[in-house]
């Protein structure tokens, strides 16, 4: 079937949507929010696969474009202030697919953050798919950098044997070393702050805001992560030595999957399809999802 476009709003601004509809007798849809700077098609058509894939298997999917970004109306805005908007998407979903009684929200990047800091705060979300969530600090970002491209490099023997012949600065390549070494040892620290919702700072630090999200969310988790992209190194030196994210992961209702290989966006088809397979057979194990 075709898929239903329409609008809804925000503060009286326009918002796109499109519902790819599923199975009479689903009653869980997927909403898939947009990470910036993009909109509902999503890079290499990525979010319009996906939807076709879910809804062929009879999961119903709806897309949209967030107030500023696409074809939707309003300022552009960054994916910490869109809970609005992912609220009125989630009503939109359920008024205009009545049968649904929950949502399963999916992102990437982002827009994995902005579900991940929405999720708990809304009883009617009942899982998440989050695909190389942005976790990005500075010293998250160096400490990243240490363990993949500095120890790369330091047991590469291209770069030994330009060593020895003269073709590489070893004066500036000591001082942008002792540079990430300095800021990967800065630790993003709480700062006072006024208490936000369910007593979570403003200000804190994003990893801890999203650990804290993590786990107040009660529902199941499928985390997806790229084996050649600096986001899901981020991510993986957040989750194992950040002490707030300690035993998350490990988490019986969390399902890991690592696709070694694939970039930040899954551009090549043999990355996109295994994505699309994986969150078809982790929606597969719940009871009122359509079975392959």
């Amino acid at each position: 079937m075709s898929p239903d476009a329409f609008l809804f709003y925000v503060d009286e601004m326009p918002l796109v949507g499109m519902i790819h509809p599923g199975a009479q007798e689903a009653r869980t849809g997927v909403l898939i929010i947009v990470g910036g700077p993009q909109y509902r098609v999503g890079s290499h058509r990525q979010f319009l696969l996906l939807a076709r894939h879910l809804s062929a298997h009879g999961i119903p999917v709806m897309r949209f474009d967030y107030r500023g970004m696409g074809d939707s109306g309003g300022e552009p805005r960054d994916f910490e202030h869109i809970h609005e908007d992912i609220a009125a998407a989630v009503d939109a979903f359920l008024s205009r697919v009545p049968q649904l009684e929950r949502v399963v929200l999916w992102g990437l990047c982002d827009a994995a953050s902005a579900a991940l800091l929405y999720a708990w705060r809304d009883p009617r979300v009942a899982g998440l798919v989050l695909l190389n969530p942005w976790v990005r600090t500075e010293a998250g970002l160096a400490r990243a950098y240490l363990r993949g491209y500095y120890r790369q490099r330091l047991l590469s023997r291209a770069f030994w044997g330009d060593l020895l012949r003269g073709r590489v600065d070893l004066r500036h390549s000591l001082v942008s070393l002792g540079g990430m070494l300095r800021r990967a040892v800065l630790r993003g620290r709480a700062k006072g702050g006024t208490p936000g919702e369910g007593g979570l700072a403003h200000d804190a630090p994003l990893p801890r805001r999203m650990a804290e999200g993590w786990r107040r969310f009660p529902g199941s988790i499928l985390l997806i992560l790229s084996g050649e992209d600096l986001t899901a190194a981020e991510f993986r030196e957040c989750a194992t030595g950040d002490p707030a994210w300690r035993g998350l992961l490990e988490a019986s209702r969390v399902t890991l999957r690592e696709l070694p290989g694939a970039n930040h966006t899954f551009s090549r088809r043999e990355w996109r399809e295994p994505v699309a397979q994986w969150t078809r057979e982790w929606l597969s194990r719940w009871p009122d999802v359509p079975r392959p």
